[in-house]
């Protein structure tokens, strides 16, 4: 009898016990916040806040933000953004380290440039704030996980994407955006990588300039004005369609070009055959994929894995439509209305 009795005690206890932890799940999940919910700030730090790519990541962390904190009662997730106007390494740095003194719960980065960036990211890291890098990585510092493409890869695949498009022999110009960030300069060694593999194929140089439109537009315009007989542009960024400028300064399919990106605003080039193919990156995802990886390691206490690799979708004129339709979901402005029902 006793130990009928103290079986079913047990089973009471256990009962007891996993509805507790079935009502905690549950206020975990759902429902309205506690009062002692907990603020989870998040400091953004990407290359230019005047770079649109980068305002796509902007706009997908705080809808990562805004979902985590709706699915998980107990945490309310904040992006505090903190990215330069124009690409700098040193104010990069000087803002993390700003952001760890303020008191920020986790940082992501695009690293501008890696070496200067190690330091401020290793000093975050060692006082006790995880750091994530997204796009353009710094391998050798103390961040936890790194959420982008494989760079080499990218730049083999504009350069074969070029070849498909304009052949294999001529000369080919590659335009290679900021000069100090590692993950572009990879791109450039991916794309001279591919091109050796051509024998009739000449590299009349890489090209550099500020992450900007009218930069990239200015050393565009130089190099063909210098090499008139030039085949095709390889671009590890789209800088130069960041603006409507070149609509009327390039004959469609005089030159080839494949390029890197597929912002709305650059989605005429292709309409028009001024650019034969982009390979878009889900840029949007960046900052969307960054935050949740956050949240998995300071939240839920989840192992994050190191490498987290994204993938590009390549865009021309036979799916410029679907590619529109993307955009549009992932809360892009500035698609053209024309290229939703294409």
């Amino acid at each position: 009898m006793k130990k009928w009795k103290l079986y079913h005690l047990i089973g009471f206890i256990s009962l007891f016990i996993l509805v507790i932890g079935c009502q905690n799940l549950a206020d975990e999940l759902v429902g309205e916040k506690p009062e002692d919910a907990k603020t989870i700030t998040i400091t953004m730090v990407a290359k230019s806040s005047s770079n649109p790519v980068f305002l796509s990541a902007k706009r997908g962390a705080e809808a990562a933000a805004e979902d985590l904190s709706d699915k998980y009662s107990r945490i309310d997730v904040k992006i505090d953004w903190r990215t330069p106007k124009a690409d700098d390494a040193e104010e990069q740095a000087e803002r993390i380290a700003t952001a760890v003194k303020d008191g920020t719960d986790a940082i992501i980065v695009s690293c501008s440039n890696d070496s200067i960036l190690t330091a401020a990211i290793n000093n975050a890291a060692d006082k006790g704030i995880p750091v994530m890098t997204f796009d353009s990585d710094a391998p050798n510092s103390k961040r936890f996980a790194f959420y982008g493409p494989d760079d080499v890869e990218i730049g083999r695949n504009v350069m074969e994407e070029l070849i498909g498009v304009m052949g294999e022999t001529g000369k080919v110009a590659i335009l290679g955006g900021s000069p100090n960030a590692p993950n572009l300069l990879k791109r450039v060694q991916g794309v001279k990588e591919a091109a050796g593999q051509y024998s009739g194929i000449e590299i009349i140089g890489d090209f550099y300039h500020a992450e900007n439109a009218d930069a990239a537009i200015e050393v565009m315009m130089k190099v063909q004005k210098d090499y008139p007989d030039l085949k095709g542009w390889a671009m590890a960024g789209g800088w130069p369609f960041f603006s409507e400028k070149l609509m009327d300064k390039i004959e469609p399919g005089k030159i080839k070009i494949v390029a890197v990106d597929a912002l709305p605003v650059q989605l005429p080039y292709i309409e028009k055959g001024i650019v034969d193919v982009f390979l878009g990156q889900p840029t949007f995802k960046w900052g969307e994929v960054s935050v949740q990886k956050v949240i998995d390691k300071i939240h839920l206490q989840e192992e994050v894995e190191e490498i987290n690799r994204m993938k590009l979708i390549r865009v021309w004129k036979e799916n410029l439509g679907g590619w529109s339709r993307q955009l549009r979901a992932w809360g892009y402005e500035g698609v053209p209305k024309e290229y939703l029902t294409l």
